[in-house]
């Protein structure tokens, strides 16, 4: 009788076809599942690293930027920052849609670094950027405002009768700013010439109330029959062309006179929009006629003194993240003792909106850190006109338009 060994044995059983396993199909609960996984995944990687949807709610950057415009914001253009708050809803800034409910947790919150980008912040570039005086959220959570970048780091920025000089030399204004002014005419303005030249009103309707039709109205009726039209926000071009028209008798701007101080705008105001903290020297500054302020630059040392303390008070307090830190007789105090000198650590601007009188900016609030910076406005990819009627809803000239320096 033959004896098979346990190594032949073990052979025959190795040799033998193992049955075939067939893998469990997904279901399609799961293959949905995984598709949007991905996709919200992929989704919050693009919007964090390259490019982001931003939709512009005011007219403070009128008429370069205008109410109902879509942007597409570049991250890559100054490099993007790594999340402060990781414990996020994805694609949620402050609130989960729709609702109210806080979309995050800041139990943990880390520093941020911004990644290498290809260029810096400069001078007339129009900016993303988290608005600094919102200390209720996380610094990368904050409201997003859009401004364009009047001062960089070092910079002494001036205002002189609404003319911007940095480091004494005047720079050229934006070509569709606009500035405020009060027209009067022997009869009522049709909207059409209002429409062609883009003057627009967002706040008031033709009875006085909010949301109207975008139009303006005149406020009041002279004892002559004039019709008067109060702070009408226009371009130079629109101002060139109503003051060639027959109806119009008079045309003139609205500004602040020189010496005429505004308390509510910064420095004046240390800590907006607190109106309690305000600095020891009051300067005669106001919208129109504004510094010269300087700019700060990282690596910067400065002496403070109380003329100068409310300008680096919420630097040193708050986005430099420095202990023990209080506001006492118009002078910064450490842990108790007057601070008397400072380095700055990280660079600053000064932002401003293009409609320059009607813009909450850094002339109220003061200046924007580098860490607060989103990333640079580049393209018009929709335009939408709030008040225009259904046929003429999307303004087609401006699909796809470069934002212009």
């Amino acid at each position: 009788m033959a004896v098979q060994s346990w190594e032949d044995r073990l052979k025959a059983q190795q040799a033998k076809p193992k049955p075939t396993q067939h893998k469990k199909a997904k279901s399609v609960w799961r293959e949905w599942g995984d598709a949007i996984l991905f996709a919200v995944v992929a989704a919050t990687l693009i919007r964090w690293a390259t490019f982001e949807a931003y939709t512009i709610p005011t007219p403070s950057m009128e008429h370069s930027l205008l109410v109902g415009d879509y942007l597409f914001v570049s991250k890559l253009h100054y490099g993007p920052r790594t999340p402060q708050t990781p414990l996020q809803v994805p694609l949620t800034h402050q609130t989960i849609w729709g609702t109210n409910l806080p979309s995050y947790s800041d139990a943990i919150q880390l520093p941020s670094y911004r990644l290498p980008g290809f260029s810096e912040v400069k001078r007339n570039d129009v900016v993303v950027f988290n608005v600094p005086f919102e200390s209720q959220f996380p610094a990368d959570l904050r409201t997003n405002y859009i401004k364009r970048c009047i001062g960089t780091p070092g910079d002494v920025l001036e205002i002189k009768d609404t003319q911007v000089y940095i480091n004494g030399q005047p720079i050229q204004t934006p070509v569709e700013s606009q500035s405020t002014y009060d027209l009067v005419t022997t009869a009522p303005v049709r909207d059409k010439f209002f429409q062609e030249q883009s003057v627009l009103d967002y706040q008031i309707d033709g009875s006085g109330m909010a949301g109207g039709n975008g139009l303006p109205y005149p406020s009041a009726q002279t004892q002559t029959g004039d019709y008067v039209y109060q702070n009408l926000h226009m371009t130079n071009a629109a101002v060139s062309y109503f003051r060639q028209q027959p109806y119009v008798k008079n045309l003139v701007p609205t500004k602040a006179a020189p010496g005429v101080a505004n308390p509510t705008l910064f420095p004046n105001r240390v800590d907006y929009p607190s109106l309690t903290m305000t600095s020891a020297t009051e300067r005669p500054w106001n919208v129109d006629n504004y510094g010269p302020l300087p700019v700060p630059k990282a690596g910067q040392t400065i002496t403070l003194t109380p003329e100068n303390a409310g300008i680096y008070y919420k630097i040193v307090a708050r986005y430099e993240h420095n202990e023990g830190i209080t506001w006492q007789n118009g002078m910064i105090y450490q842990n108790g003792k007057p601070l008397t000198s400072y380095t700055i650590k990280q660079n600053y601007y000064f932002m401003m909106g293009d409609n320059r009188h009607n813009s909450e900016d850094s002339r109220f609030w003061g200046f924007v850190p580098e860490d607060h910076i989103v990333g640079k406005a580049v393209l018009i990819w929709m335009s939408v006109d709030p008040y225009a009627d259904f046929f003429h809803k999307i303004r087609w000239s401006r699909l796809f338009n470069l934002i212009k320096d």
